[in-house]
């Protein structure tokens, strides 16, 4: 039975968003902003279709929010990650491998980042929990960053931003550019095999560039 806007009061009302946000990701990941239709998602989250609206306003609107909590729920998880008693390459491998099983994880997640790289390329989004949490995700970077670089095992002046920037690449790439990373790696990125291989690698290459000296890098194969 379809839920009316405003049962179980403001519980009720959030549990509603709830079912909703999970229902409207999965229906976005598979069908991306265009082919995605808010009343597969009402049906599914048990609601009408005039509900959507009366919460989001647009399928837009409803697009914007899962990205935000997606963004929430990531970011949320890399910023409470507990390395700060482990050793800063370890610190370091522990969150790069984060970012890798976050996507390996949700196979969804993959294809929502895809339609939400093409959503921000073309349109103005209000500021969004991804902007308001990459300050404490940069600054627990620079954190092992530094104490890295005090203990001997990476390089002094490494930029933050830029670390992230570019190890956010590395290791998600292999699930929002399958086609070209299994061309260029030869190996299949929905095999365990392909997955564990990248998962691997793509921790040791940013390692190898932030370590200090010759003979504490990793082998790049």
């Amino acid at each position: 039975m379809a839920v009316k806007a405003g049962e179980g009061g403001e519980q009720g009302k959030r549990n509603t968003m709830n079912r909703l946000l999970a229902a409207a990701r999965v229906e976005f990941a598979r069908k991306g902003l265009a082919g995605a239709r808010v009343e597969e998602i009402a049906r599914e989250a048990g609601v009408t279709k005039q509900l959507v609206y009366h919460y989001y306003n647009s399928k837009e609107g409803l697009f914007v929010a899962v990205l935000d909590e997606s963004s929430d729920n990531i970011m949320s998880e890399l910023v409470n990650l507990n390395v700060e008693e482990l050793s800063p390459p370890v610190a370091m491998r522990a969150v790069l491998n984060h970012f890798f099983d976050q996507y390996r994880l949700d196979p969804f997640l993959g294809s929502l980042a895809l339609e939400g790289i093409r959503y921000h390329d073309t349109h103005e989004t209000p500021r969004n929990h991804f902007l308001e949490m990459a300050p404490k995700l940069i600054a627990k970077l620079d954190a092992i960053l530094l104490r890295g670089a005090a203990s001997g095992d990476f390089r002094a002046g490494i930029n933050p931003r830029l670390l992230l920037a570019s190890a956010s690449l590395v290791t998600t790439g292999w699930f929002t550019n399958r086609y070209s990373m299994s061309a260029l790696a030869g190996l299949d990125t929905d095999s365990e095999q392909g997955m564990a291989t990248w998962r691997q690698y793509s921790a040791d290459f940013v390692l190898a560039s932030i370590s200090l000296g010759a003979d504490r890098t990793v082998d790049l194969g």
